[in-house]
């Protein structure tokens, strides 16, 4: 029987008398707990200690659990477990096959989305990697990304492939119409053609020669202040006696030709306009009353003009980016519009709405162009390709990839099948269309290219505007240079030949417009 305590007490008697016999000891022995004694104890010291306890838990000195526990238990297991998964990856590592090829190696990390190489890391380290990230993520994940990285790029190839949908019944009467209307027009330049070739070799050359002589003595005949604001435009009339200019301010003008007095000033966009140009036959067979001119503005809106009032006769709505180019078909039916949202539009003038939106570039589309027979449609864009539309079937039928920079003008020539591109890399390119193939690229300028123009009659030299503050006269064919226009004192934004081929018009950034004539 254990006690806590054990308590012995000894009691001894004394005699009086010091002779007498030791008396006996006797031991007292408690046999029991003594947990009661203590209990008591323990008590008495709490309600001694509670007031300076109480003291020392405020004080934020003495901190007692409110219960909570901590299973050993299952810190061991956890640590156990951590222990096994360590153990099962290396051994998936091991059974893993891993490339010895250092690329695939690193296409796989890529494709895994981890580091192709850390620093100091070599082959065998970076197989390693390689192997333990499998050995985390599964063998499977790699076939994985690889398949995801096939379907993208099946994807994208789909998103790459020429697609078609349905047009509406007035685009197919349009397209008929087209048809109807270029064949004869190709026969009659194709007869043509063949009567030139029948004229002697001697007869044409002494004509050429005639002809670059005069285009050598072409000299300033006229210049005149357009505007307060840069010209970004110009164009002649059909009937060579007039020109329309645009400037940033938003007026556009008509000066009667040569003697550049302002005939009207017409005042309808609010913002930088891009272009103003004459419909074909305006001026000869069609009324003051009837739409002439079409123009278009950065803020989208394209407007219709007549050669009697100073306001639009209408609007054209549909472009919601900035509408750079308008270009009108050779029949004066319909109007192409070149657009910033990566796609150029064609409006039926006859049914009044838009027949044709047409996406194909993958920037912005800077200006537009149609084949003198009416059949074609060429455009420019800002992802430096050019492409050649046939407007009968809506084919994108010639891409004409050769540039390095945006392309910021196209124009037919009147032969047919030559087809010019200014650019941004400073070169204007001649292409072929028969072959599909760049004929010849003209190092034309310093700076960008900002217009290019074929003589409207026969194409016998092609004009070229740049941001050097020229334009140049180039022989077709040959391509030499025939004659710098020198005399802006800002970069050329716009030129035009007349079309009877005897005046050359630049507009330029130094608000000024300038006629240029032979001698």
């Amino acid at each position: 029987f254990k006690s806590d305590r054990l308590s012995v007490t000894v009691g001894t008697k004394m005699s009086d008398s010091e002779d007498a016999a030791p008396a006996m000891k006797r031991t007292r022995v408690y046999y029991g707990s003594l947990e009661e004694k203590e209990r008591e104890r323990l008590g008495a010291d709490t309600l001694r200690g509670s007031d300076a306890v109480k003291a020392g838990i405020e004080a934020g000195n003495i901190n007692i659990s409110s219960g909570e526990t901590m299973d050993m238990e299952e810190r061991v297991s956890e640590r156990q477990q951590e222990a096994l998964a360590a153990f099962e990856r290396r051994r998936r590592a091991r059974q893993i096959m891993v490339s010895t090829d250092d690329a695939e190696v690193k296409a796989g990390l890529r494709a895994l989305g981890e580091p192709i190489t850390l620093f100091g890391e070599g082959p065998a380290d970076r197989r390693e990697r390689l192997r333990s990230v499998l050995s985390v993520v599964g063998p499977d994940a790699l076939k994985k990304s690889r398949r995801d990285e096939e379907r993208a790029k099946r994807s994208q190839d789909e998103c790459q492939q020429t697609w078609y949908h349905e047009g509406s019944a007035h685009l197919k009467d349009a397209r008929l119409w087209l048809a109807k209307y270029s064949l004869p027009r190709a026969r009659r330049r194709l007869e043509a053609a063949r009567a030139q070739r029948e004229v002697a070799e001697a007869t044409r050359a002494i004509r050429q020669q005639e002809m670059h002589k005069s285009l050598r003595n072409l000299n300033n005949f006229c210049s005149q202040i357009g505007d307060d604001r840069p010209i970004s435009f110009c164009h002649f009339s059909p009937d060579s006696k007039m020109l329309a200019t645009a400037s940033w301010s938003g007026l556009c003008k008509l000066w009667s030709v040569p003697d550049c007095s302002l005939i009207r000033t017409l005042r309808g966009h609010n913002t930088n306009v891009g272009s103003i140009v004459f419909r074909p036959q305006a001026g000869v067979s069609l009324d003051q009353s009837d739409v002439s001119l079409a123009s278009c503005a950065t803020d989208g809106s394209v407007k219709l003009w007549n050669l009697e009032s100073d306001e639009p006769v209408a609007d054209i709505e549909g472009h919601s980016e900035r509408v750079s180019r308008v270009s009108w078909h050779p029949s004066g039916r319909f109007l192409g519009t070149t657009s910033y949202d990566n796609s150029w539009r064609l409006w039926d003038l006859e049914v009044q709405e838009e027949i044709l939106h047409q996406e194909g570039h993958s920037k912005g589309v800077h200006d537009i162009h149609f084949h003198p027979d009416g059949s074609l449609a060429a455009t420019g864009g800002l992802d430096a390709f050019g492409r050649v539309w046939d407007l009968r079937t809506g084919r994108c039928v010639v891409f004409l990839e050769g540039h390095l920079k945006e392309i910021y003008s196209v124009h037919f020539s009147p032969n047919g099948y030559h087809i010019a591109t200014g650019s941004g890399d400073n070169t204007c390119k001649v292409w072929e269309l028969r072959n599909r193939k760049c004929l010849y690229t003209v190092p034309a300028h310093q700076n960008l290219v900002s217009a290019v123009r074929f003589q409207p009659t026969d194409g016998h030299f092609l004009l070229t505007g740049a941001y050097d503050n020229t334009a140049k006269v180039w022989s077709h064919p040959g391509w030499t240079p025939l004659k710098t226009l020198a005399g802006h004192e800002g970069k050329v934004m716009g030129v035009d030949v007349s079309p009877d081929g005897k005046l050359i018009a630049t507009s330029s950034y130094d608000r000024t417009f300038k006629l240029w004539l032979t001698e």
